[in-house]
């Protein structure tokens, strides 16, 4: 599992919504959506008991349990995961599950003694520790899971839709390990997707395509409610294409290098006409085609999706291939050159023709 180490933020503008279901149930809010990790609606369900778990002869007692979202909410009636474990460790150093359930509300029949109890909603979840008495009443087990749910989207500049498959949110935690990453709660969430969560603040950071586009935001979750965030992208989708003529046809068989205004590389494609989604910014397309290389700056601006055509006449100078470069230093007259360096060829002198005055007269040089 790999953490996020902190960059420069590209730009970010988030609409958060958070929905307060009306009525007896919270968890409403939570059918509507596509729901990550949970279970298909299921009767209530007596537990499954590990066989051999119980002592020969031990008189098990019925353990009912429910969970909530909140300690003032309703029993939360499907989507549930339900384990039992014994407190003591096994010789592989981990506890021993003693029963399980899934679906709502559940009840489990156990021997008298003390257990762990675990109830998970989603990525969200609560353990507590259980003791059954021998003998007398045994109360109703309350389960708070205080969680709350998570629903992500995100648009290109202003309002711009993103395509769904183009689209992805990592959940990271808050905190800031030592190491100076985070840890991560849940990857590759796709949008309109709820994630159940417990009630706190998560790192979102959320992807456009595979190249620079990335937001970063800090999102809070409350108990019982679904929190809905639209995270804005400064970002563009663009497709290149080599033409001989503006309008023409792609040219194939053309490699393709976008670099930044720093002359960083972001991208890199063999393709006719690639498209990269880049953060919003200038940049270089450099086609290669035929051992022959040509250039065109050009602008990304933010939910403004285009074609970047580079025309063929747009050819780079080359630089020369077998001509290897000479250094020609001037020596005094005389003197031997040094090795590798050519001496300054000597001019003749001037013929007195040449310095005579010209038109015939008699004028005197002296």
């Amino acid at each position: 599992m790999f953490g996020i180490s902190p960059f420069a933020r590209i730009g970010l503008a988030i609409a958060l919504t958070i929905l307060t279901p009306p009525g007896a149930s919270a968890q409403d809010a939570f059918k509507e959506f596509k729901q990550l990790e949970s279970t298909s609606k299921m009767p209530k369900l007596d537990a499954f008991i590990a066989p051999g778990t119980a002592p020969e002869g031990v008189k098990l007692r019925d353990v009912p349990m429910e969970a909530k979202l909140t300690a003032d909410g309703t029993p939360v009636e499907e989507g549930l995961s339900w384990y039992v474990f014994s407190p003591i460790a096994g010789t592989d150093g981990k506890l021993p599950l003693i029963a399980s359930a899934k679906g709502g509300p559940a009840a489990f029949q156990l021997a008298p003694g003390d257990y762990f109890v675990n109830v998970s909603f989603g990525r969200a979840g609560v353990t507590k520790k259980l003791t059954v008495p021998a003998d007398g009443a045994v109360d109703k087990q309350v389960m708070v899971l205080d969680a709350g749910g998570l629903l992500l989207n995100a648009v290109s500049g202003t309002d711009a839709r993103i395509r769904p498959d183009q689209l992805s949110f990592s959940i990271y935690s808050s905190e800031v390990r030592e190491d100076g990453e985070r840890g991560l709660v849940v990857a590759d969430v796709s949008p309109n997707t709820v994630v159940r969560l417990n009630a706190g603040t998560y790192h979102i950071v959320s992807e456009y395509g595979s190249v620079n586009a990335v937001i970063r935001a800090d999102i809070q979750v409350e108990a019982g409610k679904l929190t809905e965030a639209t995270i804005q992208h400064r970002a563009a989708q663009v497709t290149f294409k080599l033409v001989s003529d503006a309008g023409g046809e792609a040219i194939a068989d053309t490699a393709w290098s976008i670099l930044t205004a720093a002359g960083d590389s972001v991208g890199e494609s063999v393709s006719a006409f690639p498209t990269m989604v880049l953060a919003e910014g200038g940049y270089s397309a450099v086609a290669r085609n035929k051992d022959k290389i040509y250039q065109r700056d050009f602008t990304v601006v933010a939910g403004r999706n285009t074609d970047v055509e580079v025309l063929m006449k747009d050819q780079q100078p080359q630089p020369p291939v077998n001509d290897a470069a000479r250094t020609v230093q001037q020596v005094p007259v005389g003197t031997p050159p040094p090795p590798g360096v050519q001496p300054a060829p000597v001019a003749p002198l001037p013929s007195y023709e040449q310095l005579a005055p010209q038109g015939g007269d008699d004028t005197s040089l002296d």
